[in-house]
């Protein structure tokens, strides 16, 4: 089921799209689950935190095929060669260093070829200028004990506006639950007659 298409979160199919914070991997899972396909998340190989199946969102775990390139060449050839192979829905990748303008032009161009959509999580301020969107995601503090709020700004977007969203997701699902900024009027205001 893909999301309602003036949904803020639906990211540009054919396109590479970055996230960077510390909430950065919550989004990715978040992506991972709007996403129906095969899923490819690519990792260097000497990275000891991976993704645990049990842990995923319902369905993604049995989707999901992970890769473990050494190397920062290796990791950006893989990532090309998975954007261009068709059946792909999503490509999570988490290189380490910053790319450069050409490797984030080879990977829009292999989105394109292959009708895949990629993410890239990049560390801060390690973006690159050929990215779609680039997301800023954060945990956000909750009066709630078992709350599971974030906070994601979309810093860059080529093709509209920019915003900030306070949401609750609970990693079980593709959905969410908006929360009002404090003191948010959902009906108009008192006027003087």
């Amino acid at each position: 089921m893909r999301p309602d298409p003036a949904d803020p979160f639906d990211l540009s199919p054919r396109r590479v799209h970055e996230a960077e914070g510390r909430g950065r991997r919550a989004f990715a899972l978040f992506q991972a689950a709007r996403h129906p396909g095969p899923l490819v998340w690519i990792l260097p190989a000497h990275v000891p935190e991976l993704p645990m199946l049990r842990g995923l969102p319902r369905g993604v775990g049995e989707r999901l095929h992970l890769f473990r390139p050494v190397g920062e060449t290796d990791l950006l050839w893989c990532v090309e060669e998975a954007l261009r192979a068709a059946p792909i829905s999503l490509v999570i990748a988490e290189p380490e260093k910053p790319l450069s303008l050409t490797a984030g032009r080879r990977l829009q161009l292999a989105a394109e070829a292959g009708h895949t959509t990629g993410l890239v999580l990049i560390r801060q301020d390690a973006g690159s200028n050929a990215t779609e969107t680039r997301w800023k995601c954060e945990p956000a503090a909750s009066a709630a004990a078992d709350s599971t709020l974030h906070q994601w700004d979309l810093n860059k977007n080529k093709q509209g506006t920019c915003g900030r969203w306070i949401l609750n997701w609970n990693g079980a699902a593709a959905a969410v639950d908006m929360v009002s900024e404090a003191r948010q009027r959902h009906e108009p205001a008192d006027t003087a007659r």
